[in-house]
């Protein structure tokens, strides 16, 4: 009696186990890559998965988005500049089948695969773009690093650079040339404004020369203003036309007589 109820309860625990480890249950974001005697059998989830022990085996994959850190590259750009660059990758499993088949540990072959495109792409550039132009060489990033794990089953959604660490001879090397910059701009724009105003002047002058009744009234129009000034004593010239007019009356009234 006591050995058939021995019996009977290694029985109902061996069931129990058994039941137990055919019992898969996948939550929303999870997958189950389920092999059958070593071979591919099918992508099953989410929700509760019968599996045949022994005979079927399943690997658990989680699709949700990995963020991970790079760590800081040491690169040196295009004019020979050398910074250290961190960036932050943003990527999930979208096959779950190639995830498992294709690549091993696919999370630490996308991270050493992102440090090495990082170094590559960041080395085609020069300083100037790697501090202005960001965006745009996220993109490059992202695009290269999408287009190599496509074959893992990988989509990599976006590579953000955080961090571009310069030493400081460099630095203050950059903030000569800004200044430099900024002084060129300067006089560039004081000599367009002297252009601008010579060229405004000579209109001026070929307008007054075309009519002298206008100069004469300009300069009785700038008396007029400069006579305003009660505080300032004024030496001006008297107009050759406006002496040359009284010396002719002069002469003729002397003639007649």
């Amino acid at each position: 009696m006591g050995l058939t109820f021995g019996f009977s309860g290694i029985l109902i625990a061996l069931v129990i186990f058994i039941v137990a480890s055919a019992v898969r249950i996948f939550r929303e974001y999870e997958r189950g890559v389920v092999f059958m005697l070593g071979r591919f059998w099918k992508v099953k989830g989410p929700g509760l998965v019968l599996i045949i022990p022994v005979v079927q085996q399943v690997v658990r994959m989680d699709l949700r988005t990995v963020v991970f850190d790079v760590p800081p590259q040491d690169v040196i750009t295009r004019d020979n500049v050398s910074v250290k660059v961190n960036a932050v990758v943003y990527f999930r499993v979208v096959d779950p089948e190639k995830a498992v088949i294709q690549v091993a540990r696919f999370l630490e072959a996308t991270s050493q695969l992102s440090q090495t495109t990082l170094r590559a792409i960041l080395g085609k550039h020069e300083l100037d773009e790697l501090l202005s132009e960001r965006e745009r060489l996220n993109s490059d990033i992202q695009r290269v690093l999408d287009s190599q794990t496509d074959a893992w089953g990988i989509k990599v959604s976006n590579v953000e650079i955080k961090d571009v660490d310069i030493n400081e001879t460099m630095i203050r090397a950059i903030a000569r040339q800004a200044e430099a910059e900024r002084e060129r701009r300067a006089k560039i724009i004081h000599a367009e404004g002297e252009l601008q105003a010579s060229e405004k002047l000579l209109q001026a002058a070929q307008m007054l020369a075309q009519a002298p009744q206008a100069m004469q009234l300009r300069y009785l129009q700038t008396l007029t203003t400069i006579a305003g000034d009660k505080n300032s004593t004024i030496v001006f010239p008297i107009p050759i036309d406006l002496v040359s007019s009284v010396i002719d009356r002069l002469a003729k009234g002397t003639a007649q007589t």
